[in-house]
């Protein structure tokens, strides 16, 4: 059963629109219990909750999209913690000039979705992570929305996340506290640069063209009902789309042997500049990576966010019942002190991070416990 704000519909009284002819229209948050009616205008698009979405953006110099979306897997394999075979990769919107908003999500979680979707009569609805729906900010602000126990943030990069409520504070000092534009709730005054908050367009208006829809690959959305003209039509880019398979994989052999070279040049130099060092045949960029320096503290990526995204993500469940006392860095691990009287909360906390696959020790300290997670 899909559910609204105030009535319980079915899928089929939902209003319909020309845009969808395969089913009901309009814009619905997928929440862990039920679809909600968030918007009935505009083509169907459900919002799926960004703590299950990692979004990052990936730099892809490539002419075609077929090509790109060959690539993608060796683009963002050490860009994440998962198994690349694990997870499900989609492609969104040029960001900047070969740089490519990339949607990653556990195979297991867009299963369910699918199959949610698809009891609900919703299976031609587009997949899109909630954070998306924010504006794109200028460069190095956040848009952020503030809910009652969650945020959802859109970065200036185009990228976004979801984080507790509790938690926002700590990322955006993490992250060096950018400029924030407040929608809908307005922020302590300190994060932001007005006490206001700017009014969102409707739903419907703002995910017309959705910079990212997950259903992509094995996941496509179904269309039902077509024409035998529009069947012919879809005859014939089948056997485009072989054909472009073909061209693909001779690109992948292309590709790997330019990476192999690659791989050649990276050992030459290596041994030239660091004679006697030894390079492992599996994970040469990771080897690689390990004989630089480390970045100053002015400069290079900063660590923090991933682990904070991710270990925030996996505490979602617990909702409210969150009190964030700190959170720092120290010896290559995340540690988070959570404040709590209960003496049941650290086999609640454990079960949050290991069904969100965190790897991290929690022990209880005195009035809380303490996650410690790694930050690679």
């Amino acid at each position: 059963m899909i559910t609204t704000r105030d009535t319980l519909v079915t899928a089929e009284a939902a209003p319909r629109a020309s845009l969808d002819p395969g089913g009901p229209a309009g814009v619905w948050s997928l929440t862990g219990e039920a679809l909600v009616a968030s918007d009935g205008d505009g083509p169907a698009t459900v919002l799926v909750p960004s703590e299950a979405v990692r979004l990052i953006a990936v730099d892809l110099p490539l002419p075609t999209r077929a090509k790109r979306v060959v690539a993608l897997p060796f683009a963002v394999e050490e860009l994440i913690a998962e198994p690349i075979d694990s997870v499900h990769l989609a492609l969104g919107v040029e960001l900047s000039p070969r740089r490519y908003l990339v949607g990653v999500v556990r195979h297991d979680r867009m299963a369910e979705w699918v199959a949610r979707l698809a009891v609900e009569g919703l299976d031609h609805a587009a997949l899109v992570p909630d954070a998306l729906a924010l504006p794109v900010p200028a460069a190095g602000e956040w848009a952020v929305e503030l809910g009652e126990t969650r945020a959802l943030v859109r970065a200036g990069d185009g990228t976004g996340f979801a984080i507790p409520a509790p938690l926002l504070r700590t990322a955006w000092e993490a992250a060096g506290r950018p400029r924030t534009i407040a929608y809908g709730t307005a922020l302590p005054a300190d994060m932001s640069d007005t006490a206001d908050a700017l009014p969102l367009d409707s739903l419907a208006r703002r995910l017309l063209a959705p910079p990212l829809d997950l259903r992509q690959g094995i996941y496509a959305a179904r269309r039902t009902g077509l024409p035998s003209f529009w069947r012919r039509i879809a005859t014939v880019a089948v056997f485009g789309l072989l054909a472009h398979v073909v061209i693909a994989a001779i690109d992948t052999l292309a590709l790997r042997g330019i990476a192999d070279a690659r791989a050649a040049e990276t050992r030459a130099l290596v041994a030239s500049r660091a004679p006697g060092t030894s390079l492992p045949q599996d994970g040469l960029a990771v080897a690689v990576a390990d004989l630089l320096p480390s970045p100053a503290a002015g400069g290079g990526a900063n660590p923090f966010l991933p682990a904070a995204t991710r270990l925030s993500g996996a505490l979602a469940p617990l909702g409210a019942r969150l009190s964030v006392r700190s959170m720092r860095m120290a010896g290559g691990s995340l540690i988070v002190d959570l404040d709590s009287s209960d003496p049941a909360f650290a086999g609640r906390v454990r079960t949050a991070l290991s069904n969100g696959g965190v790897t991290a020790s929690v022990v209880p300290i005195d009035g809380g416990v303490r996650i410690t997670s790694p930050l690679a």
